[in-house]
């Protein structure tokens, strides 16, 4: 695409890796096509991102801003892995802090656009106020987005849904039949809320200001996979929506990362799409008792596994006993992180299970892997629906309210994915990984930047 205009772009994401990683696959796709780009985040979150490609190093300039220290958050606390679910409240009030140096940054810089998450409620306002355009960055597809409301009803905190089961019936404002809904154990913990989380804005106001004060909102997904959504959520913003495809992950081998070596001759002894893939995110921690039945349910398929079982958990303390003595000819059960995408790259892996997260999905599917849906938290029970309902996936049961399942559930979904029996619909999954559409996608998004780039400018004297 001719480059008329060159941009000049910040970019600044919510502190978890599933955000950072996709904010920064943007950055990289802009630069791509000769635009600059400012990509702001903490010291450590910056340290753990992926290299930036040498021929693009020149356009993504890496900035840091310390992080606020607040009362109650841990010191070394810069992203959700580092806390429990139950401290998120804490980070967001110290992200929020970030407002003072942003606003410094952006009055000097003076960028086109910023790109911007859903937890930066307070920015589209700021960027008003300077004369700068902002672009809400959804990592949401349009059903989630959707689901979660009208922006004037979220901006007034009129959002009448209280408990749980108030979450678990399709919205009043979905004029379509739908199974996008959530299920009592997908939701209890945001209406069970403590004395902390009460004290600041709740993510459905971050949610109403971030979309309902935006210039434009740029969406992770296509009207193609899910046309009826993106209808709906252009009438209840009101907003220019514009989809930037899936924006596939690329795929670089690193002879340097010892760690990656190890698990690579591991995968290269196993038979293609042997292994299942377990990698259930790094925000929440799973109970015991849900570990373990997963393990069992492995353990019981007789299939190869590699399980990346995060680092907020101890092998040794949610594994049953023996467990890894038993299958240690066929399964790994890795604590930290890992490289999923390298992983998924991978000719031998050929199931996913997944908590479905919109990142995993994205890259599952981008790979063309049977995918087995677990969601634990946040969007992840409406993606589950949306994945089902549109045969690219099947969730494991559970039970409705407090999310028990079996050992030989996880079994049987597990032998049927890897005889890819899971009615796995393929045009609608070859739509994730296809090149050419998703790069049409980016010029798209990239030619109404260039266009409106002072449309949305409001001067001030």
């Amino acid at each position: 695409m001719e480059n008329r205009s060159k941009l000049e772009l910040v970019v600044f994401p919510w502190l978890a890796m599933g955000h950072l990683i996709p904010f920064l696959r943007f950055s990289m796709v802009l630069a791509e096509r000769g635009h600059s780009i400012s990509f702001i985040s903490t010291p450590k979150n910056l340290q753990k991102l992926p290299k930036i490609p040498k021929q693009l190093s020149s356009s993504i300039s890496l900035i840091s801003f310390p992080l606020p220290s607040i009362s109650g958050l841990p010191s070394h606390a810069e992203t959700t892995s580092d806390i429990p679910y139950t401290k998120q409240q804490l980070l967001k009030k110290a992200f929020d802090l970030l407002q003072t140096p942003l606003t410094l940054f952006l009055q000097s810089s003076k960028p086109d656009w910023v790109i911007y998450d859903y937890a930066s409620h307070w920015l589209p306002s700021l960027t008003s106020d300077l004369g700068i355009s902002s672009a809400f960055f959804s990592l949401f597809t349009g059903a989630a987005l959707s689901f979660i409301g009208p922006q004037p009803l979220l901006m007034t905190d009129g959002d009448s849904r209280s408990t749980a089961e108030d979450f678990t019936v399709v919205p009043a404002w979905v004029p379509f039949e739908s199974n996008i809904k959530y299920r009592v154990h997908e939701v209890s913990k945001y209406v069970e809320k403590t004395e902390e989380d009460k004290t600041g804005p709740s993510d459905s106001v971050r949610f109403g200001f971030a979309i309902g004060n935006a210039d434009l909102v740029i969406i992770r997904s296509s009207p193609e996979f899910e046309p009826e959504w993106f209808e709906l959520f252009g009438k209840l913003s009101g907003k220019p929506v514009i989809p930037i495809g899936f924006l596939p992950p690329l795929t670089e081998e690193d002879e340097e990362d010892k760690e990656w070596i190890r698990m690579k001759e591991w995968l290269d002894k196993k038979e293609a799409k042997s292994v299942v893939y377990v990698g259930l995110g790094s925000e929440a921690a799973l109970t015991r008792e849900e570990v373990q039945r997963l393990a069992i349910g492995l353990e019981k398929s007789e299939s190869a596994f590699f399980w990346a079982l995060g680092s907020t958990q101890s092998k040794k303390t949610v594994l049953p006993d023996e467990f890894e003595e038993r299958v240690k000819d066929r399964g790994v059960v890795y604590s930290g992180w890992v490289p999923q995408v390298k992983i998924l790259s991978h000719e031998a892996v050929g199931v996913f299970l997944t908590h479905c997260g919109w990142n995993s999905v994205v890259e599952g599917l981008s790979l063309k892997k049977v995918l087995i849906l677990f969601p634990v938290l946040n969007d992840q029970g409406l993606n589950a629906r949306l994945l089902e309902g549109k045969k690219l996936g099947v969730e494991i049961p559970r039970d409705e309210f407090n999310g028990e399942f079996t050992s030989d559930s996880v079994a049987d979904l597990v032998n049927k994915a890897k005889l890819d029996e899971l009615g796995k619909e393929k045009m609608k999954g070859d739509m994730f990984g296809d090149w050419i559409r998703n790069n049409q996608s980016v010029d798209e998004v990239v030619r109404y930047l260039q266009q409106n780039r002072n449309s949305f400018q409001v001067k001030k004297p």
